[in-house]
Formats: C-alpha cells, sequence, structure tokens
C-alpha cells in the first residue's frame, strides 16, 4: 500500500510477517533519535516498531509487526463488499477502550511524550481478535523540524483537526483527544462524520445533540441489533467531551479511560460544541 510519507509493503522476517515502511521523506539524525525512542515503546495497543534500515542517504525503512486485519475503517464502513462483517458493539467498545490506553500511554506513561497527530480509523489497526493497535506513533516526529509545518498541513485529515490545528496554535496531547473523539463517533455509529456525498446530517452536531436530550439509543450503527446501554452512555458522552473547542475542556486520555471503564462518574453532560454550528452552516450553504 501507500500513505502521505511512503509505501508499506508485506515482508517476513525469521517466519514472522512483518509490514515494511519506505519513508520518502527524512532528516537523518532526527530520524535515528526517534527510532531510539519509539523502538522501547511496548504497549499491547500500539504496533509495535520492530527495526529500522538506514541505507546511506538513498531511503529509511521502519519494520513493523504486521497486524492480521488491517486498518478499522475497513470493518467499519465496508457496507457494501461481499463477506462484509459487522462489528459488535462489544468489539466496537473494546476497540475504543483500548486506543485510549494506546494513546494514554503515548501521551503520559513512555520515556518520551508522543503525539500522534493523525488519530482517524486508517491509524487504527486491528489483530486477529479484533484488538486495536494504534499504528505511525510518533512518525510526526521522526520527519523532523524543517517538516514540522508541512506535516501539519499534510496530516491534518478533514473531520479530525482540532480547531487549535487551524489557528497556529502550539499543539499539546488534546489535539489527540480531539481526533479521538471524533474516532469514537465514528465507531459508534458505523459511518463517517463528514460525507460530502451523503444528504445525512453532519453526525458529530446530530450526535450532541442526541446526547443533551438523553436520546442514546438513536445513536448506534443501524446495523446494530443490540448494544450495552451504559457502556453506550458512556462512550457517546465521552466522545461530545473529547471534541469541546477549547482543550482546556477536554479531558486527558487517561481519564478517557477512567470515563470508558466507569471509574470516572462525576462528568456532567458535555455542551454542543460551537465549531459544529459552523460545519452545519457549510452543510447548508452546499446543500
Amino acid at each position: 500500500g501507500s500513505g502521505g510519507f511512503g509505501e508499506v509493503f508485506k515482508g517476513s522476517i525469521q517466519g514472522e510477517a512483518v509490514a515494511v515502511k519506505r519513508l520518502m521523506r527524512f532528516d537523518d539524525k532526527q530520524f535515528r533519535a526517534e527510532v531510539s525512542t519509539i523502538g522501547t515503546i511496548q504497549h499491547m495497543n500500539l504496533v509495535r516498531l520492530r527495526g529500522f534500515c538506514a541505507d546511506g542517504a538513498l531511503q529509511r525503512l521502519l519494520v513493523y509487526e504486521f497486524v492480521e486485519r488491517g486498518s478499522l475503517d475497513r470493518s467499519l464502513f465496508n457496507r457494501d463488499a461481499e463477506n462484509s462483517i459487522v462489528l459488535s458493539w462489544s468489539q466496537r467498545f473494546g476497540i475504543a477502550l483500548g486506543t485510549a490506553k494506546g494513546l494514554a500511554y503515548l501521551h503520559e506513561e513512555c520515556r518520551d511524550r508522543i503525539i500522534h497527530c493523525d488519530i482517524k480509523p486508517e491509524n487504527i489497526l486491528l489483530d486477529a481478535e479484533m484488538k486495536p493497535k494504534v499504528g505511525d506513533f510518533g512518525l510526526a516526529k521522526l520527519m523532523g523540524r524543517e517538516f514540522s509545518r508541512v506535516v501539519t498541513s499534510m496530516r491534518g485529515t478533514r473531520g479530525y483537526l482540532a480547531p487549535e490545528w487551524l489557528s497556529n496554535m502550539p499543539i499539546t496531547p488534546k489535539a489527540d483527544v480531539y481526533s479521538y473523539g471524533m474516532t469514537l463517533l465514528e465507531i459508534i455509529s458505523g459511518r463517517r462524520n463528514v460525507n460530502v456525498q451523503s444528504k445525512q446530517p453532519f453526525y458529530p452536531f446530530w450526535a450532541s445533540q442526541q446526547v443533551r436530550n438523553g436520546e442514546f439509543a438513536k445513536l448506534p450503527d443501524d446495523r446494530l441489533e443490540e448494544w450495552d446501554e451504559d457502556e453506550l452512555r458512556r462512550a457517546a458522552k465521552t466522545a461530545i467531551w473529547c471534541v469541546q473547542d477549547d482543550e482546556i475542556n477536554r479531558p486527558s486520555m487517561k481519564t478517557v479511560v477512567q470515563m470508558l471503564e466507569g471509574s470516572a462518574t462525576d462528568f456532567p453532560d458535555p455542551v454542543i460544541p460551537s465549531s459544529f454550528e459552523i460545519w452545519l452552516e457549510i452543510e447548508e450553504e452546499s446543500g
């Protein structure tokens, strides 16, 4: 396959399947410094870096563990393909919680704090047991300082960008929290938040209204026949808290884990983000 920073190949090392990413742009000093950091990170919800190759001045290769079922978007949005599966609520909630734990580790527990910068279903991989592993973590830092502005514009994916990205404000882990919240809404609904080809309303705005009204049963993927009501309520409220306009009002990923698990029970209902009103105006103008 291919991505914004290079090509990805499937390979094998000592009989074990691996994914090899060839970088198209890199700063050698920064590359080596960051690989030494990322190489020490081990968490069940993060794709493990198995090794790297620095071949002269021509190319840099990153070798990751191979994750069997590919990216979450394939399982979440693939409604028309033959033999497409429908993720159960239990699987969705497990994916949401595992992803949150992986991000909390990156933000607060690893030696050097790492901000992912591009959380979306395409960067959440599923193993054979449908357990999530966040991929491409730290890759923004691997690109080097001179690419920071380019990375900002390239890695920003419409529908997942925190408002501060667009204001040239310093990026903190709370930018990942926002992207996670938008991704969590897609995990709940099974459809893209932003779909220019669809006549459906902007889902995050609509979902935030349902959360305010306590209409949680309207939120899940219409292909789901059952779900856990308490988990749905916690997930939906957590998602809207994560996408608040001001990063100060967003929880940390550690708190997100607690909110999903139910150990943080005193958080109030979130307000509807004002930025969603802007999305609504854009949709009405384009419609």
